[in-house]
């Protein structure tokens, strides 16, 4: 029995959209049992079937594979094997809970891969070594504690690794996807952005790092992101910020969340983000919903409100501290002018005697 067709186009408009006609069906055509083939545009809809493998008999031509909603818990070795025209594979939601060696053999064509809503806790070493062409890939809403596996993928431009368990992204994970223009990151456990970790990523528009437990951002670890258009960083555990760490962003224009952080709003936050507003390509897009949580007389209090107050105190300080020694110095100048003009009047008085 044939799925209404309309359903199958919104499913290919929702995930893939190639410049092709409408295709006619075809529900007689050599198909794997209990799965959907659609004549001419190639498309097999294998969705919630109770598949607890990869079934076999697919046809070579497919290049839309939808597999999302099965109970597979494994993708096994080479079992895509034939299908040189995949474009677009989706395994979403279907209970993987580990991904074998050479699994992706062959699909060196295709170009969005779905592994969201799986169990995954790390992906194969050679995840990415036949997955050259991958523009897509998304793995979010997964177990993710790790990362590796992904230096071949020369042509990425969206990675999605939100909602995992990722605490720390190191040194060269990214390396080889200079072409990456969307990393998701947001709702894990990453607790600092260390440099060397965005190394490798110039062409990156859309840094996403919001619900992390950010605490810490190294001066230079976003100093190669040269297309930065967005960086998120709401909901994170930052208290202050260093200028240098977004002074060395060298953009056109780059626009930044900060709120939802606990910040502790004291004279050096308000010198920091009084710089970065007066940066002309750096934009907080949300600088009136920085709020404060130290000290606690100003939790709950917009910074922006209280920002020209909260030097003040240190201001007046500067200040005592500054007549102080004003007058200090000039009370010295005028003992100083003092013992000279009496020395001076000691001398007149011994030349004057001498001479008598």
């Amino acid at each position: 029995m044939c799925l209404p067709f309309l359903a199958l186009l919104f499913l290919l408009h929702a995930f893939y959209s190639p410049p092709f006609l409408f295709p006619s069906i075809d529900c007689s055509r050599l198909c794997p049992h209990q799965c959907i083939c659609y004549e001419h545009a190639d498309l097999v809809d294998c969705r919630g079937r109770g598949f607890e493998h990869v079934p076999r008999g697919l046809p070579h031509g497919t290049w839309l594979l939808e597999l999302g909603g099965n109970n597979l818990s494994e993708i096994g070795t080479r079992v895509f094997t034939g299908l040189w025209s995949l474009r677009v594979l989706v395994l979403s939601n279907s209970q993987i809970q580990d991904i074998q060696p050479q699994a992706f053999f062959s699909l060196s064509f295709m170009e969005k891969l779905d592994l969201s809503g799986n169990q995954l806790t790390s992906l194969p070493v050679d995840f990415s070594t036949s997955l050259s062409a991958l523009r897509e890939l998304r793995l979010e809403h997964n177990n993710l504690q790790h990362i590796s596996g992904l230096e071949y993928l020369d042509n990425m431009e969206k990675l999605d690794l939100s909602y995992n368990q990722l605490a720390v992204v190191g040194s060269g994970v990214f390396r080889g996807l200079s072409r990456l223009r969307q990393l998701y990151l947001h709702n894990n456990k990453l607790t600092v952005i260390q440099q060397g970790s965005m190394d490798m990523l110039p062409g990156l528009e859309v840094l996403q790092l919001s619900n992390n437990n950010i605490s810490q951002i190294e001066n230079d670890a976003l100093a190669p992101l040269y297309s930065l258009a967005v960086l998120s960083l709401e909901g994170n555990n930052l208290q202050h910020l260093k200028f240098k760490t977004f002074i060395s962003l060298h953009t056109t224009a780059t626009h930044i969340q900060l709120s939802g952080n606990p910040w502790n709003c004291d004279c050096d936050l308000h010198r920091v983000f009084s710089k970065i507003l007066h940066v002309r390509h750096l934009h907080v897009d949300d600088y009136r919903n920085v709020t404060c949580q130290d000290p606690p007389q100003l939790a709950g209090a917009s910074l922006a409100w209280v920002d020209s107050q909260l030097c003040v105190a240190e201001t007046a300080t500067v200040l005592v501290i500054t007549i102080t020694v004003l007058v200090t110095v000039l009370a010295a100048l005028v003992m100083a002018e003092r013992n000279r003009k009496k020395n001076r009047g000691k001398n007149w008085d011994t030349e004057s005697q001498n001479q008598t």
